[in-house]
């Protein structure tokens, strides 16, 4: 054997292995620096110039019927439908194109963070908030005494966000900083995932394999994870502050996020990096949601200073940014796009939600 006779103590080991770990961590920034040499615009624009983007997006309509603030929406599959949740201790499902109300589901907690919507065949709605549990209700048969059809119990902390897999399965993230991959017909945890470090804010299912989903952290990172092996495959770092908000680029192979730092950014899963990022010394607050349009040319984000912003994905992002017209009141604490791509929804803690166009 070649091993030299002095044993090395445990504390040299420990302390040689950091070392290599951070000579390691040192070369794969060398590596990655090499090829982010070039910025977006500047790719963009070597392909010839590129369509200018359609505006005004205007305000087409303002959903009111919620006494408190608005803090989660979500769009169903229809394009038309969508679920909000407020700190009245409703959901309300709203008729966005005639604004009328279609339900309103009194909730157990009024503490509620998050709504969603099953895209398969639209009958379940699940919420959850501070009482650490999501709920989930059929919306075809709501009487008089809405009682939640599930409950999923296993969180430790607040439920920061959920989304529906299929009509059986739903990922839930925490502020316990786990998500959770749920099989709703019996209430049980199939699998857990515990890699963040920090309160989970936001998940979102990949739109091309719904296996694969993304979540957003306290820790500033952004973790890509495989229902399949059950594992974080891909963490994304760059933000310096909390990310509030994920979600995926139309075509599954890249996502967006949003974070405290007043940045949005673009990460891409095929060169595992930051591939854009949106913000300005002009903007200075928070961002709470985020969402692409359908073509994924437009990144959405609502800001804690009342804005919504729109960025062009393809431009550098020191470009000044197109703000929404006739804004909230309040915080916009929420966002999303439908399906058919013709609408944009904000929901914001002044009460009202409103439709974009």
């Amino acid at each position: 054997s070649d091993q030299p006779t002095t044993t090395m103590s445990e504390e040299e080991r420990i302390e040689a292995a950091e070392a290599e770990v951070a000579s390691l961590k040192e070369q794969i920034e060398q590596v990655r620096a090499s090829k982010q040499k070039n910025t977006m615009g500047a790719v963009a624009a070597s392909k010839g110039p590129l369509r200018e983007i359609r505006k005004p997006i205007k305000m087409r309509r303002t959903l009111k019927g919620h006494f408190g603030k608005v803090y989660a929406m979500h769009w169903a599959s229809d394009s038309q439908s969508l679920v909000s949740a407020s700190q009245d201790g409703k959901l309300i499902i709203w008729n966005a194109y005639t604004t009328n109300k279609t339900n309103a589901i009194p909730l157990r907690s009024s503490w509620v963070m998050t709504c969603a919507f099953e895209q398969s065949k639209g009958n379940l709605i699940a919420c959850g908030g501070l009482d650490n549990v999501c709920s989930i209700y059929n919306i075809q048969n709501q009487g008089a005494n809405a009682r939640a059809t599930k409950e999923l119990v296993a969180h430790d902390g607040y439920l920061s966000c959920c989304r529906f897999t299929d009509e059986g399965h739903i990922i839930t993230s925490s502020g316990d900083s786990t998500c959770i991959y749920w099989d709703i017909t019996n209430g049980e945890v199939l699998k857990a995932f515990s890699d963040h470090t920090g309160d989970v804010m936001s998940v979102a299912i990949n739109p091309e394999n719904s296996n694969v989903f993304v979540s957003g952290s306290v820790d500033k990172t952004a973790k890509i994870w495989d229902l399949r092996n059950g594992k974080c495959v891909q963490t994304h770092v760059g933000h310096e502050n909390d990310i509030n908000s994920v979600t995926f680029f139309p075509d599954g192979n890249a996502f967006g996020t949003g974070s405290d730092d007043s940045t949005c950014r673009l990460f891409d899963m095929r060169s595992y990096g930051e591939v854009n990022k949106f913000g300005n010394d002009k903007i200075t607050s928070g961002i709470t949601s985020v969402a692409f349009s359908r073509s994924g040319r437009l990144m959405f984000g609502g800001y804690d200073d009342y804005s919504t912003y729109v960025w062009d994905t393809l431009a550098d992002s020191s470009q000044v940014a197109y703000a929404l017209p006739s804004q909230h009141e309040n915080r916009v604490s929420c966002l999303g796009v439908n399906a058919k791509g013709d609408a944009l929804c904000t929901g914001s803690w002044d009460t009202n939600l409103k439709i974009w166009a």
